[in-house]
């Protein structure tokens, strides 16, 4: 079998080494030969192969073919000709403080010019020099014979250090006009770049890279880029196949039962308005494929660092009046970040991959999580800034909730509700401002929860799913928790659920309106005498 990367961004070793890289070069081709546009921007979430893709345009205009044999761009029409480069990389720049901050931009302009081949002038700022090394390489460039020449610009996460610093909003907008300082510079030498393309997770619009290129494209959502980050089902077979039949033999599983499950596990990010292909995060399958664990399939993606933008904006808002399973009629206004001080969750939580399109109709998205591992990872995030607590503490409370230890878990989840800012803001107390943060823990132990799940004799608050059992919530205010049990019954909600062979809990939680609290809990198993 061919190796797997699962530790490079780099396209000229990971050819060299011989490992699986899966052929995008198509959508490069298209973007490098597109006649009347040469100025690109794309965002993606965090870990979709943003850095390598770069890192292929780089060798592709420095001429290196033989990196290329046999993928697709190499029977294509391309000349393979050598062009100055300049190749930023935002995302390790410091922003502990602002001087700070400046003085790595300046260092790693003045290192990457340096690279391009640029005569630094140590005495200027650092845009000054980026300005000058755009006008001069391309002169150069020309005077060397290529008339139809100039600079190529690549620039991976260029809001990198923006996102960095959210949990300070004034800062952040400091770091952004010291960024608007550097990418201005282009705005009147456009005739002097080849091609430009630009990576990140969000599209600061306020940055002044959109506002001095009007002509750039952000193809972002464009219908024949869907797919040019992530891996279809066709791609995962075509490059995958010997390790994912090895890692479905080591875990027991016939083929079809396997590769259903990866797909649920990792397969959901839309990317395109009219294109509904979805795709695999490349970064979980790496790893899944990479170590083929007996146990199965995990939330990889968080193992590799959670996304500092989202990070430091949980840590000022409040996420959890948001149903992130489906959010209906959205529209393109939600997504934007112009206003740093007015950043909308639904703009945060699609632009970080919490989020994705499920469907889109008429101007208007619906949006959900992508697929299991978000899933579990966000409820995990949701739950942990809910309690204000580190976020471990909440998947060990549901793992807690799962083995049926119920006075730990009351005693946590007390605690939780004690702490949760979301509710006891509220005007008025009622059960769905706490059965969203019961969701959202269970969640992320890997529980199916469905809140008012509709049966013929009512709706059940939470019925909540699990290999270990059925749990079924009623959720009251200001009543003794035996009116909650009596519904249970009246209702016959678990009754549904009686064929199913899981063990079935019925769980009560009473609410005090007068101090926000959770006041009175208990669970029961059902049996035949107590139902």
């Amino acid at each position: 079998m061919r190796p797997i990367a699962t530790d490079t961004h780099d396209f000229p070793s990971l050819r060299r080494d011989g490992c699986i890289y899966v052929d995008k070069t198509k959508f490069i081709h298209r973007l490098v030969s597109t006649v009347g546009s040469k100025l690109y921007f794309l965002s993606r979430p965090r870990r979709f192969g943003k850095s390598l893709t770069i890192s292929a345009m780089k060798a592709l205009f420095q001429g290196r073919r033989e990196l290329f044999k046999g993928l697709y761009i190499d029977g294509t029409d391309w000349k393979w000709e050598k062009y100055p480069i300049i190749h930023f990389e935002f995302n390790d720049l410091t922003t502990t403080s602002l001087e700070e901050f400046e003085k790595d931009l300046a260092d790693h302009v003045e290192n990457r010019l340096r690279a391009a081949g640029y005569a630094y002038d140590s005495t200027k700022s650092a845009h000054y020099n980026f300005g000058m090394a755009i006008t001069e390489l391309a002169a150069k460039c020309r005077e060397d014979g290529n008339e139809k020449g100039g600079v190529v610009i690549l620039v991976d996460e260029y809001d990198a250090p923006v996102g960095h610093a959210l949990g300070d909003i004034d800062f952040a907008e400091k770091v952004r006009d010291r960024l608007s300082a550097v990418y201005s510079q282009m705005k009147n030498r456009t005739g002097d770049i080849k091609f430009l393309f630009m990576t990140g997770v969000s599209k600061f619009t306020r940055l002044s890279v959109f506002s001095a290129l009007s002509n750039i494209v952000d193809v972002s959502q464009k219908d024949e880029f869907a797919t040019m980050f992530g891996y279809t089902e066709e791609e995962l077979s075509a490059n995958f196949e010997e390790h994912l039949r090895e890692h479905a033999r080591i875990m027991g599983k016939s083929y079809e039962e396997y590769r259903a499950e990866m797909k649920w596990w990792y397969n959901g990010f839309r990317f395109a308005k009219g294109d509904p292909t979805t795709v695999y995060n490349p970064i979980s399958v790496a790893l899944t494929l990479y170590n083929k664990e007996r146990g199965g399939f995990s939330a990889t993606w968080a193992t590799t660092g959670r996304p500092s933008m989202l990070m430091n904006y949980l840590k000022r808002e409040d996420l959890l009046a948001i149903d992130y399973e489906c959010m209906e009629d959205v529209s393109e206004a939600e997504f934007d970040v112009a206003e740093l001080h007015r950043l909308r969750p639904t703009a945060m939580l699609y632009q970080s991959g919490y989020l994705t399109v499920k469907d889109y109709d008429d101007g208007l998205y619906t949006l959900g999580v992508p697929d299991e591992e978000v899933r579990r990872d966000l409820a995990t995030l949701m739950a942990g800034a809910a309690a204000d607590e580190d976020m471990q503490w909440a998947a060990s409370l549901s793992a807690k909730f799962v083995g049926a230890k119920w006075p730990m878990f009351f005693v946590g989840l007390k605690s939780l509700y004690a702490h949760m800012p979301y509710g006891a803001l509220e005007g008025t107390i009622h059960e769905h401002s706490y059965e969203r943060i019961l969701c959202t823990l269970l969640a992320a132990q890997g529980v199916r929860c469905r809140a008012e799940d509709v049966q013929p004799s009512g709706r059940a608050d939470v019925v909540a799913e699990h290999k270990k059992g059925i749990f079924i919530f009623e959720l009251k205010v200001d009543e003794p928790i035996d009116k909650a049990f009596a519904q249970i019954r009246k209702k016959g909600y678990a009754e549904p659920y009686l064929a199913d062979g899981r063990p079935i809990w019925l769980v009560g939680l009473t609410f005090d309106s007068s101090t926000r609290r959770l006041a009175d809990c208990a669970a029961v198993r059902w049996n035949e005498n107590n139902f």
